[in-house]
C-alpha cells in the first residue's frame, strides 16, 4: 500500500493520510530487516512499555509544539494549556473541551466512539473484508468466546481507527450499562492500513479489551479496545454495573495509534450512507466522537 487514502465527513471529499512515523512502518513492514525486527522486538509488550515509558519523561515535552504544528491541531479544543502538560503523554491522552466535540442528542442513534478513520461490516456473516477485499477475521478468535460469537454472527461491526494525531479517549457509542472489562491478551503489531493489508488476523490477535454494554434501544452491544504497537496501555476510566450515558467517556490509550470495535446483534442498526458507501470501496471514513454512525432499525 503505497498511500493510505480516507473520506473526511466534514469536506467531503477523500484525503490523504499524514503518518506518523511513516519511514518506520514501512521499514518495519515492507523488508527483510524490518520483519526479522517486528517478530523479534516491536510486536513485544515490552518494546511499547519501553516507548510509552519514554513519552511520560520530561524531556519529551519537547515534542509537544511541534507535533500541534505538524498535524494542524487546535489547542482551542484542549481542557489544559499547551505548556500545562509535563510530558508527551499527557498531552497524547489530553481531555477537551466539552464543546469540542458535541453528542448527538437525538434519542435514537449511536454514535462513534472515538476520534478516527471508521469503516463498517453491515452483516459479519457477508463481508467481503475491511482494508482489502476477501480478508476478515475470524470473529471466535477476535472474542476469544465460540458461543459468544454465535450470537454476533450475523451482527453489524465498526471498526475505527485512531491515528497517533487524533483525540485518544474512547466513549460510550450509545447509553447503556457496561460489564467489568475482559482483557484478552496478546502481541502489539501497528493496526494502520499498512500492517492490516499483509495481515488483517492482527485486529482479532493483538492485546485487546472486551466490555459488554446492555442497552435499552440496541440490545447488548459489544465493545473492544485493541491495543497497538506503541500503546503503553489501555486505561479504562467507566465504573462498571452503573449507567453510562451516550458519548460519555469510557477510557483512554496511552501513547500509540490503537483501534476501538463496536459490535452489535443482528438487526438493530441501519449505518449511514457514508459510512456504508465509503466501507463498501473498503475506503475509511474520517468522524469525530459523538457523531452519528447510524441509528435503530
Amino acid at each position: 500500500m503505497d498511500e493510505i487514502v480516507y473520506y473526511d465527513r466534514y469536506r467531503k471529499e477523500p484525503c490523504l493520510e499524514k503518518v506518523y512515523g511513516d519511514k518506520f512502518l514501512r521499514w518495519t513492514y515492507g523488508t527483510l530487516g524490518g520483519k526479522i525486527a517486528l517478530a523479534t522486538m516491536v510486536k513485544r509488550a515490552w518494546f511499547s512499555h519501553w516507548y510509552g515509558w519514554r513519552m511520560d519523561q520530561r524531556k519529551s515535552a519537547n515534542k509537544i509544539a511541534p507535533f500541534i504544528a505538524e498535524y494542524e491541531l487546535d489547542p482551542a479544543d484542549f481542557r489544559q494549556a499547551v505548556d500545562e502538560f509535563t510530558n508527551f503523554n499527557e498531552f497524547f491522552f489530553r481531555q477537551l473541551q466539552p464543546e469540542a466535540r458535541p453528542v448527538d442528542a437525538t434519542d435514537n442513534t449511536v454514535v462513534f466512539p472515538a476520534d478516527g478513520r471508521h469503516l463498517c461490516i453491515p452483516d459479519v456473516s457477508e463481508s467481503d473484508g475491511l482494508f482489502v477485499k476477501g480478508e476478515t477475521f475470524s470473529l471466535p478468535e477476535l472474542l476469544g468466546d465460540v458461543e459468544l460469537a454465535q450470537q454476533y454472527a450475523n451482527g453489524s461491526l465498526v471498526l475505527s481507527r485512531l491515528c497517533p494525531v487524533d483525540y485518544h479517549r474512547f466513549h460510550f457509542p450509545v447509553a447503556g450499562v457496561p460489564s467489568e472489562t475482559n482483557l484478552l491478551n496478546g502481541p502489539l503489531y501497528s493496526v494502520n492500513p499498512i500492517a492490516l493489508c499483509q495481515n488483517i488476523r492482527i485486529l482479532a490477535t493483538n492485546k485487546r479489551c472486551l466490555t459488554r454494554l446492555q442497552t435499552d434501544q440496541f440490545g447488548q452491544v459489544l465493545l473492544l479496545e485493541i491495543g497497538a504497537t506503541c500503546v503503553g496501555g489501555i486505561c479504562q476510566t467507566y465504573q462498571a454495573g452503573s449507567m453510562a450515558s451516550k458519548g460519555s467517556e469510557k477510557g483512554y490509550f496511552r501513547f500509540g495509534g490503537s483501534s476501538t470495535m463496536t459490535i452489535f446483534e443482528p438487526g438493530r442498526v441501519q449505518f449511514d450512507e457514508d459510512l456504508l458507501q465509503n466501507s463498501k470501496q473498503h475506503r475509511e471514513l474520517y468522524a469525530k466522537v459523538g457523531d452519528r454512525m447510524g441509528e435503530r432499525r
